[in-house]
């Protein structure tokens, strides 16, 4: 089947349209197994909202479970995501693993100094949570297939296949972007053909939690100067405050347990210090990373509170480690 010729009611005109003969050509051209019941690692953003029509347009699904993981990315994030669901027909099943987030995972990525490359370790983090609960999820249910939307490109495709993998051994696993071969313009294109168009306010998107935003997905370039409206929790060095703030972090076991002698828990220090480093500029990495595959990109964050955390807790460390443990956690 091709999908090309599907009736389409109400679709937005394009100016663009060899660029959309060209990404539906794409799609045609590859086949496909059918999943006649799929779960979709869903956020609401442009892939995996494509990934909705996709299943069902292309794949034949007849039953689509999308599920959406809350990390942390925020309450207007999340409704967000369940509204552009609604318009293409579908509930997702939100699952709350912020909590799971927070003591299973940030707490170790502050005890362990979880940097790469000087950034905070953040998205593969929770691609492999995320990846987790939509397997056991895909299982519980019934499912014959599992689905996500990473592209070809980075490296996400890999930590998402690999805990499906483990997880749910024997469903199909299908990733529509990467093996259609779409660039993010073709996607836009494809969601205003099929009547769902999905806006970015930031080119590339971005990816968020509490502990890290990942900002556009590599599709920044060098010479790119960053418009101040991009960032959500940073106020640009120039135009913070030029007096200090000054705070109170107490620690017990490597973790923070109260902030300005206010005892709270993890997720509550961390939503704080976003505010408070932000508000002073803290929290603005700009570098060029390696992939997997060999590609090279330019990479923004934005992380406030994982900063302040990760350099105060090193900071502890060499008063209260020797010298060799220390040197021997560098190298573990």
């Amino acid at each position: 089947m091709t999908i090309s010729n599907l009736d389409s009611k109400n679709q937005p005109a394009t100016r663009h349209s060899s660029a959309l003969e060209q990404a539906l050509h794409k799609i045609d051209s590859v086949e496909v197994p059918e999943g006649n019941s799929i779960a979709l690692a869903y956020s609401g953003g442009l892939d995996s909202t494509l990934c909705v029509k996709l299943s069902q347009q292309k794949y034949h699904a007849r039953n689509l479970t999308a599920i959406s993981v809350d990390v942390g990315q925020g309450e207007a994030e999340i409704q967000e995501s369940i509204e552009r669901a609604e318009k293409l027909g579908i509930s997702p099943l939100i699952i709350d693993a912020k909590q799971e987030f927070t003591e299973q995972w940030l707490s170790k990525a502050i005890q362990a100094n979880s940097d790469y490359n000087g950034y905070p370790v953040s998205t593969s983090m929770t691609r492999q949570l995320i990846a987790a609960h939509v397997a056991q999820k895909a299982l519980e249910l019934g499912c014959d297939a599992l689905m996500e939307g990473s592209s070809g490109k980075g490296n996400d495709q890999y930590r998402m296949h690999n805990v499906f993998s483990l997880f749910a051994p024997g469903l199909s696993i299908f990733v529509p972007v990467r093996d259609f071969d779409l660039t993010r313009g073709e996607e836009q294109l494809l969601m205003e053909h099929y009547g769902v168009p999905v806006e970015e306010v930031i080119a590339g998107g971005d990816d968020k939690t509490m502990w890290c935003r990942s900002i556009a997905s590599g599709g920044i370039g060098l010479d790119t100067e960053l418009p101040d409206s991009i960032w959500l929790w940073l106020t640009p060095p120039a135009k913070a405050p030029d007096e200090p703030t000054t705070l109170k972090l107490t620690w017990q076991n490597g973790l923070p347990v109260a902030l300005n002698d206010t005892k709270l828990p993890l997720d509550q220090i961390i939503e704080q210090l976003n505010t408070i480093g932000g508000a002073n500029g803290i929290g603005k990495i700009d570098l060029f990373e390696d992939g997997i595959m060999g590609l090279k990109s330019r990479e923004i964050y934005e992380a406030p509170a994982a900063t302040i955390l990760l350099k105060v807790h090193r900071d502890l460390e060499q008063f209260c480690l020797t010298k060799e443990e220390i040197q021997l956690k560098r190298q573990l």
